[in-house]
This record gives structure tokens, C-alpha cells and sequence, in this order.
């Protein structure tokens, strides 16, 4: 089977245990009980095995699992492009250790290969879950949990195993925290802007001297260029890894080039260009046949000395229709989730993008759901994790979304955040009146 192309399932829906559309069953080895992390509270069952389909896991039960939740997680990334790898659930586990923490069973796929996959990664969840319900039983609650371009990845499975015909999907609610919404053409043709910015200002990525390639291609599938190698020429064009008093003034000259008309922040600009060069070659080449999902052919570029001269001289590229269609298939939403969602979102998140939180908006309202969606917002500058006694506020508030429907307020997730700071630290920054700006006004428009 040809897990490269297209990039969508190639499986088709089946019905399984009393649920609608399920990722297909598979015999895969029973979980196997191995020592959980030192970040998961003492008496807790920890477990780890592979689904039968290449991807790792790893499962936590807490000691007395009274509550009969469990959180199913879809993982950030996909920084990594290789074979799946079993640390990566392990390292989720210990991340999200607070889920146990606070009483609830835990749950999360390596996926079964690295690079991008929406789709493949929803199933390889929805796998899981399975696994879970048939060697542990059912929970009485199921939440789905989706951290960064793992929101996607769950605002995706909530779509494809929504409540169907009658029949009770398997997932109550939905939480999504700091998430890459959108599907991949909206969220990362601004990588596109950045390679090619990046490219008109310093020339370096790739060198003169090199071949030359189309820049959506992200490398070439036999180039050797190694992350440090990257960071370093970054470096030499910005200065961005020296202190601002030590760039020369052309670096910084660079540096805020850049930065102003693709509208990123200096911190962030090594990890985007990553993104932006091994990803993109995992997407454009492997999962599209070489062919290009994004546009800057309209793009008009502003914040820089010469704004006429950057127009005039950055590099454009087409959009591919076919690569288009398969990429949005793959991964972007069409809004029709049937069960309670919260998000939780840095306003200053600086790799997922808070304005992202206004096109998903956009999209379940247009698809009539946007009254199953309650938006939350802190004033934090942090991507990975937020302040800890944030996350069991967000799961007791969906609770009782799902359990008594009482649809939340952001007052009242901060009132549950407060009263948990005493078990999991001062930290609430939730804003109750913040409402996310419109992607256009942070995006080149086109």
C-alpha cells in the first residue's frame, strides 16, 4: 500500500462497535505495561505497545480512574519527517502529564510515520482509541485533545467520526489548544512568503553557487544541508542568534526586513525556515508528487525600505489545482463537528498564529456548528505549553458542556483556572474579552 500518495485515506469508512465512520481495525499486540515517567502522579498504569500500522503509543490510567475519562492526544509537529519513533509518545506523556494529574486517563499516537498527514494522523488516533476499548473497556466520557498541528489533526477526526445516522460518535467533546487551523495551503503559504522574502533579502537558501530550485519545493530530495548548516547562514544574513548590540547594520537591516514584511518575530524566525525547508519537502514532494499547493503569484509585500523593489524582485509561484484539492481533502475543515468544542489560544503565540482562531471561526460558523464552539484566549507568548492550571480548567468546563450542557464563558474558565492554582500553580492569563483579528491582518492577502 502506498502510504505517500495520495495524501487522503485511501481506506474507506467503516461502521465499528456501535460508531459511525471508524478508522479501519487491525490486529496489532496487546498494550504492554512499562514504567511511567517520573511526571505522572504515583499508582498510575502506564502502558506503550505499537497499533499494527507502524505507530508507537502510549497509554496512562491513573490509580483510581473514578472520573472514566479518557483524553485521546493528537501531537504537534510535524517537524519530524522520519519513520515513527516511540519516544515521540513518551515525550507527549510527560508534557501532558497534568491530564493525568488531574484524574483522567491519557492516550496519544506517535502517528505511523512522521512528515504531513492529517488525515493518516486522525486515524491513527481514532486506532488508539480503539485499542484502549477493547484491552481496557470503554470510558463513560472521551474527550479528543489537539496541541498545535495536532488541533488540526483533531478538528479533522472530530469531522470524520462525527455523530452520524443516529449513532453516537466516539468522542464527546473537543478541546484544541493553540492550534494550526485551517488546513495546510491557509496555514502555511505564509512560509511560502517567507522563503521567498527571506530569499530576496539574504540570497543564501539556497547559495548562488547551488542549484537552484523551485522555493515551495523546500530542498531538494538530495540535498544535504543540515540544520545547523541552515541556522548558520540565518545567522550570518540577520545576526539573529546575537544579541541586537552585536549584529552589524546591515544584519539587523535584514533581520527587521524580514521579519516586518512577513510579519513573524525574531525568535521565531530560525524555527519557521525549518518548517519551511524539510517540511516543505515532505509535503510538496512526497505527499504531492512535486507538485506546489501554495500561491504568492498575487501576493503584494509591504514593510520594507523598497517595497517596489521587493514586488518587482521576490521570487512568485503558482499554485498547483490538483495539489490544491489533495492538500484541502487531507487536511482542512469543513466545520461539521457535532459535539462541544473549546479552544485555548496565546494571543502572542508566536509559530501558531492566534489569527488562525478567526478562520476557524469563520468556518464553523458558516457550517452551522459555531454555537458548539466557545474560543478562549491568554495574554501568554508561549507555543508548546501554557500556564498549567489552565488545562484542567478547559476539561472541566467542557465536562460540563457535555455532561450537563452548560456551555462555558471565558469568565468561567478562568474561574476554574483560579481555583485550581492552588494544585497546579499561579499562572491563570486568560482574557475574557480578547477576540482574535481576522487572518488578513496578519497574512500577506492575495
Amino acid at each position: 500500500m502506498n502510504l505517500n500518495l495520495p495524501l487522503y485515506s485511501i481506506l474507506a469508512c467503516v461502521v465499528w462497535v456501535g460508531y459511525g465512520c471508524a478508522a479501519p481495525r487491525v490486529q496489532a499486540p496487546p498494550p504492554q505495561l512499562q514504567a511511567c515517567p517520573a511526571e505522572i502522579p504515583g499508582g498510575a498504569r502506564c502502558y506503550g505497545g505499537e497499533d499494527g500500522r507502524g505507530a508507537f503509543y502510549r497509554i496512562a490510567i491513573p490509580a483510581n480512574w473514578d472520573k472514566q475519562v479518557l483524553v485521546m492526544h493528537a501531537h504537534g509537529g510535524p517537524a519530524d519527517t522520519g519513520p515513527a519513533k516511540a519516544e515521540r509518545s513518551e515525550e507527549d506523556l510527560k508534557r501532558w502529564a497534568v491530564t493525568v494529574k488531574a484524574g483522567y486517563a491519557w492516550a496519544g499516537s506517535s502517528y505511523r510515520r512522521g512528515g504531513y498527514g492529517v488525515t493518516m494522523a486522525a486515524e491513527d488516533t481514532e486506532r488508539l482509541r480503539q485499542i484502549f476499548v477493547q484491552h481496557f473497556g470503554a470510558a463513560r466520557r472521551t474527550l479528543l485533545h489537539g496541541q498545535s498541528y495536532g488541533g488540526g489533526v483533531a478538528s479533522k477526526a472530530a469531522e470524520i467520526y462525527a455523530t452520524a445516522a443516529g449513532q453516537r460518535g466516539p468522542y464527546d467533546g473537543v478541546l484544541l489548544t493553540n492550534s494550526v487551523f485551517g488546513g495546510g495551503q491557509l496555514a502555511y503559504t505564509f512560509r511560502l512568503d517567507l522563503r521567498a522574502v527571506y530569499q530576496y533579502v539574504c540570497k543564501n537558501h539556497p547559495k548562488p553557487d547551488e542549484v537552484q530550485y523551485p522555493l515551495w519545493q523546500g530542498l531538494p530530495m538530495d540535498a544535504t544541508l543540515t540544520r545547523a548548516e541552515l541556522q548558520s547562514r540565518i545567522d550570518d544574513c540577520t545576526g539573529v542568534r546575537k544579541p541586537a548590540a552585536q549584529r552589524s547594520a546591515q544584519q539587523a537591516a535584514n533581520l527587521s526586513t524580514i521579519t516586518r514584511v512577513v510579519n513573524i518575530r525574531e525568535q521565531s524566525l530560525i524555527g519557521h525556515l525549518n518548517f519551511a525547508t524539510w517540511l516543505f519537502r515532505d509535503l510538496t514532494q512526497l505527499r504531492l508528487g512535486n507538485r506546489n499547493p501554495f500561491d504568492n503569484s498575487t501576493a503584494v509585500y509591504s514593510g520594507s525600505p523598497n517595497d517596489a523593489a521587493l514586488n518587482a524582485g521576490v521570487l512568485r509561484y503558482k499554485a498547483d489545482p490538483q495539489a490544491v484539492a489533495e492538500l484541502a481533502k487531507d487536511s482542512a475543515p469543513d466545520g461539521r463537528v457535532n459535539v462541544p468544542t473549546l479552544t485555548l489560544h496565546a494571543a502572542n503565540d508566536p509559530t501558531a498564529f492566534v489569527e488562525l482562531e478567526s478562520a476557524y471561526r469563520d468556518v464553523r460558523e458558516r457550517a452551522g456548528t459555531g454555537h458548539l464552539l466557545m474560543q478562549t484566549f491568554t495574554d501568554e507568548s508561549e507555543h508548546s505549553y501554557l500556564a498549567e492550571a489552565q488545562y484542567p480548567a478547559m476539561f472541566t468546563a467542557l465536562l460540563d458542556w457535555v455532561n450537563k450542557g452548560d456551555k462555558p464563558t471565558p469568565q468561567k474558565v478562568l474561574a476554574l483556572c483560579r481555583g485550581y492554582e492552588a494544585t497546579y500553580g499561579k499562572g491563570c492569563r486568560i482574557q475574557p474579552d480578547y477576540r482574535s483579528p481576522p487572518l488578513s491582518s496578519r497574512v500577506t492577502p492575495r
